[in-house]
């Protein structure tokens, strides 16, 4: 028998924009586990959503076509949103099944494991740049995401796309803004300003580009062809919007995050700087313990499907909690220990199915490289406040800190 509406109360007592559970969401979504696995709330913009938060039926529904990324009426409205907004808005995130297969499909061929493998020296020599500068400034304490975990992404990002690496900080800002306002409508003025800046941005570079190409991304964007496909103008700016701002804020979290657990389990940092090669298990640990990915982007329900017991309608929006799901006692042993040498290790970090993440192995190499860098470098670095202290970013999409204050 289905559950009512009024038994799945939309009128959650749970906040997901509350500071206290951004600062400590696992404790609620353990409870969510146990009591209602298939939780039904509002989203701060009034519109009622569905989330799972066990690993199990976080799978079924990332792997289930019945929900879909892209909104089953969308452009059928007839509304029309502002102008930057509806050149960004058919990215590989938003778009429908067949839109995104075909959209991976041209992406994939200047995308490639080769390509990113190609990186790595360069990824080395920017973590022992920006290292050295904080080294020979004299200074011993450090904001870790200023001036280590934001610099590093963004320089690979701007260099793999042929952005001139002075407008970095122009990223900062846009990134920053962008990705907050996703789930805090009072943002979404200044949200606005800065995604037409950020268009701007792109249309110059990308005008230039097509009348001078170069050995760069965009480049080969404009290049790539599939059975006579190619991108159009509107995917192109929405594919380098994707790249610069998921691309960058999924590394930014994943060191951060990463080395805060390190240094809140000192025991299993003492053993990576001994065992550095145990990066890769210790990076797929962090994806899993606190991953830089909070929940999902938002599905749709294409037709009404019962689910646990509860009617989830067509038209309905359902979001996966990933870091719930990965915390789940019944997938992971031991789920809330940090275990860098964990042996099973089915994390959903980075998603699953159609829209597994395409940029995941080049944010894996830039954690590896960019942790163990400053491992070597910094093996006496700590925690410059209490842990408890550290304020974390608002929004329910990104898990990420505002600032982490090290020293060394």
């Amino acid at each position: 028998m289905f559950k009512s509406e009024n038994q799945s109360n939309p009128n959650s007592k749970i906040d997901f924009m509350d500071h206290s559970f951004i600062q400590t969401p696992f404790p609620v979504y353990e409870k969510l586990r146990t009591e209602e696995p298939v939780h039904r709330f509002l989203l701060p913009g009034g519109h009622c959503a569905w989330m799972v938060s066990r690993y199990e039926d976080a799978v079924k529904i990332l792997m289930d076509g019945r929900f879909v990324t892209g909104h089953p009426q969308q452009g059928q409205t007839g509304e029309q949103g502002p102008p930057h907004m509806e050149i960004i808005s058919h990215n590989l995130i938003s778009v429908g099944p067949e839109d995104h297969r075909r959209l991976r499909r041209l992406i994939q061929k200047a995308f490639t494991p080769r390509m990113i493998e190609r990186l790595r020296s360069r990824i080395e020599e920017i973590s022992n740049e920006l290292l050295d500068k904080v080294l020979t400034s004299g200074q011993r304490e450090i904001d870790l995401i200023e001036e280590y975990a934001f610099p590093l992404p963004i320089i690979v990002i701007c260099e793999m796309l042929g952005v001139p690496l002075k407008d970095q900080d122009k990223f900062q800002l846009w990134s920053n803004t962008i990705m907050e306002s996703v789930s805090n409508p009072q943002m979404n003025q200044a949200s606005d300003q800065v995604m037409k800046a950020f268009v701007d941005y792109l249309h110059e570079m990308i005008t230039e580009r097509r009348k001078h190409l170069k050995e760069d991304l965009i480049s080969d964007l404009i290049r790539v062809e599939e059975e006579g496909d190619k991108l159009t103008e509107q995917e192109l700016y929405a594919l380098v919007f994707v790249l610069i701002i998921a691309g960058h804020e999924t590394t930014v979290n994943l060191i951060g995050n990463g080395v805060l657990a390190l240094l809140e389990n000192p025991d299993q940092k003492r053993l990576l700087i001994e065992n550095p090669d145990l990066i890769q298990s210790a990076i797929e640990e962090v994806l899993r313990f606190n991953g830089p990915a909070e929940v999902s982007n938002i599905r749709w329900a294409t037709e009404d499907v019962e689910f646990d017991g509860n009617l989830i309608r067509q038209g309905d929006m359902m979001l996966v909690a990933l870091s719930s799901a990965n915390r789940d006692a019944n997938q992971f042993e031991e789920p809330d220990r940090f275990n860098i040498t964990r042996q099973v290790n089915d994390h959903i970090a980075f998603g699953k199915g159609v829209h597994y993440c395409l940029g995941a192995p080049l944010a894996r190499l830039e954690g590896e490289i960019g942790i163990n860098a400053l491992l070597r470098r910094l093996p006496e670095i700590q925690l410059n406040i209490d842990s408890q202290l550290l304020e974390w970013r608002p929004g329910m999409i990104i898990r990420g800190l505002k600032s982490f204050p090290v020293t060394f």
